[in-house]
């Protein structure tokens, strides 16, 4: 699973570089990361679908061998792509194993803090991991010639802001399928491959709003496209809370329609600011920092949400717990939507610097 998640980590930035490098103008290049967008939210919509499926009647191993076909045909295209450019980029051992110890600390503690207690020695030991290598990380990067993550670049509103969007979105969007299959397999009593089904929706609906989200953001700016597909999800994190062991299935269904809306409206036009705000020697770095944080920001979701929908009954689901986790992932949604509104660049400003 390590040697997989590193592979994965390497791959997501430098498919994004290869886009920027493919495409010089701005309009073309934010329609590339749309369809770019359309492969990661279709996979995570339909993961469970083909999770479920091959869990039931083959088996959970089985779910691992995915990604042999896939690699496959990406190695077969990759062939034809032009060679990158190359530049000397020294690598900052220090900033990446700290960064590694304080994300895996802190995933640690969540996770281990529902079952052992907040208090426990364990998840106590594990936070002061977490603070003493984020501080390490920071001195590190301040120091180091060539840094991982170079502070300057952190302190760009425009790219703080996408991160701090890309977290709060895949909290909410891995949340809900997180919690969604634990409400239909445990509360409810399905099995693996219908509860997969109920998100085969979803994937059309994500798919329709990658692809109209930068048409969208051409017409409006990105700016209201942002804040507008947050608000969407946040809206989809309350329009959940009101169901029950009882809810009929299509309105589980009806009310998962904001949830394939939101995220998927709002990912592609992040992700090209995010590009267009960097120089192209960082776009690596920038799409690898995205990436990094939203991965973080599902981890959290499903460790955090997982400890608070662990009952004690007969089902091992808490629905009080399930509409704690909405309204956290809710109004984390919210807050950033507001920081969107409030920092990111208007529409002139952003023709400017994608120019």
């Amino acid at each position: 699973r390590v040697v997989q998640g590193g592979a994965a980590a390497v791959l997501m930035p430098a498919s994004l570089a290869l886009i920027r490098q493919a495409y010089d103008d701005a309009r073309r290049r934010a329609r590339a990361i749309a369809l770019w967008t359309v492969g990661g939210s279709v996979s995570m919509a339909a993961g469970p679908v083909l999770g479920g499926v091959l869990t039931e009647h083959v088996g959970w191993r089985a779910v691992f061998f995915l990604n042999l076909p896939v690699g496959a045909l990406i190695l077969a295209l990759l062939a034809k792509v032009a060679v990158s450019p190359r530049r000397p980029a020294p690598l900052d051992v220090p900033g990446q194993i700290t960064a590694v110890l304080a994300l895996a600390g802190l995933t640690f503690a969540v996770i281990e803090g529902g079952h052992t207690g907040w208090t426990s020695v364990p998840v106590l030991g594990a936070l002061a991991v977490a603070v003493v290598a984020a501080v390490a990380f920071y001195v590190t990067e301040k120091h180091h010639r060539a840094p991982t993550v170079p502070l300057s670049m952190l302190r760009q509103r425009t790219v703080s802001v996408s991160l701090a969007v890309g977290f709060a979105t895949n909290v909410g969007f891995y949340g809900v399928v997180f919690l969604l299959g634990l409400y239909l397999q445990q509360l409810r009593g399905m099995s693996a491959t219908a509860a997969g089904l109920m998100f085969a929706p979803l994937a059309v609906l994500i798919t329709a709003m990658n692809l109209i989200s930068p048409r969208a953001a051409e017409r409006f700016g990105r700016r209201p496209v942002i804040v507008i597909g947050q608000l969407v999800l946040a809206l989809a994190m309350f329009a959940l809370l009101p169901l029950a062991g009882n809810t009929p299935l299509w309105l589980v269904l009806v009310l998962l329609v904001p949830t394939g809306l939101g995220g998927a409206f709002a990912i592609p036009a992040v992700t090209a600011m995010l590009m267009d705000a960097v120089p192209g020697p960082r776009v690596g770095t920038a799409s690898g920092l995205l990436n990094a944080l939203r991965q973080t920001g599902g981890a959290l979701a499903v460790a955090l949400f997982g400890a608070l929908v662990a009952g004690s009954g007969e089902t091992g689901f808490s629905l009080g717990g399930m509409r704690t986790s909405l309204v956290v992932a809710g109004v984390l949604l919210c807050a950033t939507a507001a920081l969107s509104a409030a920092l990111l660049p208007r529409k002139a400003a952003e023709a400017a610097a994608a120019g």
